[in-house]
């Protein structure tokens, strides 16, 4: 190897495995570290010379690819696709814990690496002398992975497809302004998913001043428009797993904002004294965790901070002697007598005396019992939902210009320290330089709540002025997939809003593939415009470019009608194929919730363009949505459950009695 640190490597299990299917697997790692792999060989029919590499948001385990559904299991598809399968547990959990003194270079890239050149040694001595090909691909955090792969490694990989990536400045910015925004708008989300919403009205918002500043602000900061509908389960996500660090690298923020001028927190008229929780109480007694509450975590971008600090759960929630009042979204439990004095816990939730525990986390300290005192206080979560405004990077990040004056100088009083670049290279290794490598496509999801979608032009931009815009058309791509949200999996929360964008994935991977070994240039980037933090991409397939089909929804030749019960809607669907042939159509029906739906699958015969028309009728009143979702096969095995690439749109229908 290489790298002196993993210069000694071994193999502890080598034999025939069935499933997912069947295959070769290698399990070994690197003596003296904590670094392990696991290797997924096709047969030698199957193998075309080359191998796909998974890499988690966090470190997790080499074992996640068997626990993936068939339908999407990344195993299935790089065997599909003539390649082996590899993945690490990125060296170990501690080796990204930046209170452990492991060098953050080996989570970023190296540990990864290592595996990938020994993989490469494995592959020839079972299929002979060759030069594998390697690709490494990783959304969110494994995102940023895969950047710091592209920039500080040469000949390791050929390719790499980061996806759903965030900027050098994302973290805790995007997660700040949201929490902000759902803080004081936590009475009009209703209204405000409706308006974005299909056949909805924008200008019908009647928001109060701070209502519309709360907002304006989340929005030019990027946060998509129309991804309101999913406020209902909007949480904190990976922040519970980032805010403490934001607190230990800056720890006199807190007491600052609620003191000193030109922050939110010393501003008496604002509504966050009215939010501000600090309860006094006792513990009355632990509840304890059923067996169904148990957190697995797959490795997918939406959930793999669970698996970054768990531990066994011993107590769900703990019964506090008192009910607080108020948002007390991000509480937390300060202790303050007993054995576990000076211990916080941090909550997922309150409801009612139940302290709720982030159950990923595990149980509570040592040492903490029943009676002793604590401090449930909100105070440092609510500080932090404004620290995006005191983080004021350079004039490339437009997004901040609504906190600069004429001059280009900062509103509000700024940090000593810019947290971002500091965050975002404990998962690149490096700062982030857009000095890539090798091919790459990113992939980026347009109703991205955890990563803004303009950080994707971002890098573009990084990359291009780094090494040229020739070379940047030469090495990069980038596609913006609409109605996809961050999450890399198959089934959908709301299946009448949106669609996952691993198909997506995987032409990118396979598009890859014929780029690196056969010169073929992949689909080109999307056509896209930023505005005001928004990314807008254009509505007919022959402009847009990428590799995203395009489908319309028209009811009664809108996107919004009202009629009678009984009465008929003439129902039209097309959809385009911008690179391959539509092969699937589903038309979805949901009430107002966007959670329930039918299904009805429409017969199609494959084609660039496929339009379905027909008339529909409702028995009862109420407001309904017609939605469909289309997939395009853009490899060309039509029958293939892989590279279809989806899309999806809606349409409202409102029966009156």
């Amino acid at each position: 190897m290489d790298d002196e640190v993993f210069r000694d490597p071994f193999i502890d299990v080598d034999e025939d495995r069935a499933l997912p299917v069947p295959h070769r697997y290698v399990h070994g790692g690197f003596r003296d570290t904590d670094t392990y792999f696991s290797l997924y060989l096709p047969s030698a029919e199957n193998y075309e010379g080359r191998f796909f590499q998974h890499v988690t948001p966090f470190p997790q385990s080499e074992h996640l690819g068997p626990t993936i559904p068939v339908e999407y299991n990344k195993i299935v598809f790089a065997h599909a696709s003539g390649a082996a399968f590899l993945e690490t547990n990125g060296g170990g959990a501690a080796s990204a814990d930046p209170t452990s003194g492991i060098d953050r270079t080996i989570s970023a890239f190296r540990a990864n690496a290592a595996a990938a050149q020994f993989s490469r040694a494995i592959a020839r001595e079972i299929y002979g002398e060759h030069r594998a090909f390697g690709y490494l691909y990783g959304g969110s955090g494994g995102g940023y992975r895969s950047i710091g792969s592209a920039e500080n490694t040469v000949g390791v990989w050929d390719g790499f497809v980061p996806h759903v990536i965030g900027s050098s400045v994302a973290i805790p910015n995007v997660f700040s302004v949201r929490m902000h925004a759902l803080r004081i708008l936590r009475h009009r989300l209703a209204d405000i998913a409706d308006a974005f919403d299909a056949g909805g009205d924008p200008a019908s918002l009647d928001l109060t001043e701070e209502e519309r500043a709360a907002f304006d602000e989340v929005t030019r900061m990027g946060f998509p428009l129309r991804s309101w509908f999913g406020w209902k389960t909007m949480d904190l996500h990976g922040f519970s797993a980032l805010y403490p660090g934001v607190i230990a690298a800056d720890p006199t923020y807190t007491t600052e904002f609620w003191q000193l001028d030109g922050y939110l927190g010393a501003d008496p008229e604002a509504s966050i004294h009215r939010d501000r929780v600090r309860l006094n109480t006792t513990v009355v007694e632990f509840i304890a965790e059923e067996p169904a509450d148990a957190v697995e975590v797959s490795g997918g971008v939406d959930e793999s901070f669970k698996g970054a600090e768990r531990q066994p759960a011993r107590t769900r929630a703990i019964r506090l002697a008192d009910r607080p009042q108020g948002w007390i979204m991000g509480a937390e439990l300060r202790i303050v007598s007993g054995d576990a004095a000076g211990q916080v816990v941090r909550l997922s939730g309150v409801d009612g005396e139940l302290a709720i525990l982030e159950g990923w986390q595990g149980g509570v300290p040592d040492g903490l019992v029943p009676g002793d005192d604590v401090i449930l206080d909100n105070s440092s979560f609510l500080a932090v939902q404004t620290y995006h405004r005191h983080q004021v990077p350079g004039p490339e990040f437009t997004v901040w210009d609504q906190f600069r004056d004429a001059r280009g100088e900062p509103l509000f009083p700024q940090r000593s320290l810019l947290l971002g670049p500091l965050m975002s290279s404990g998962a690149t290794g490096t700062e982030i330089t857009g000095d890539i490598t090798g091919k790459v496509i990113v992939v980026e999801a347009l109703l991205d709540r955890e990563a803004f979608p303009w950080q994707a032009d971002w890098y573009r931009d990084l990359v291009r002025s780094r090494i040229g815009e020739e070379a940047a058309d030469n090495q990069l791509r980038v596609w913006f997939i609409d109605n996809a949200l961050h999450g890399d999996v198959g089934p959908q929360e709301f299946p009448g809003h949106t669609v996952s964008y691993i198909g997506a994935l995987d032409t990118a991977l396979r598009q890859l593939v014929a780029w690196v070994e056969r010169g073929i240039e992949p689909s080109p980037t999307t056509s896209y415009q930023v505005v005001d933090g928004q990314v807008i991409v254009p509505e007919a397939a022959e402009e847009r470019g990428g590799v995203q089909p395009v489908v319309t929804v028209m009811v009664d030749g809108g996107v919004r009608t009202d009629v009678r019960v009984g009465q008929p809607v003439r129902l039209k669907i097309t959809a385009e194929a911008v690179e391959g042939l539509i092969v699937e159509m589903v038309e979805l029906l949901a009430g107002e919730d966007g959670t329930s739906v039918t299904e009805r699958i429409l017969p199609v015969e494959s084609a660039p363009r496929v339009a379905v028309e027909r008339d529909i009728t409702f028995d009862e009143p109420g407001t309904y949505f017609v939605s469909a979702r289309i997939a395009a096969q853009t490899a060309g095995d039509l029958s293939s459950p892989h590279a279809r690439v989806q899309n999806i749109a809606r349409s409202r229908v409102v029966v009156h009695g």
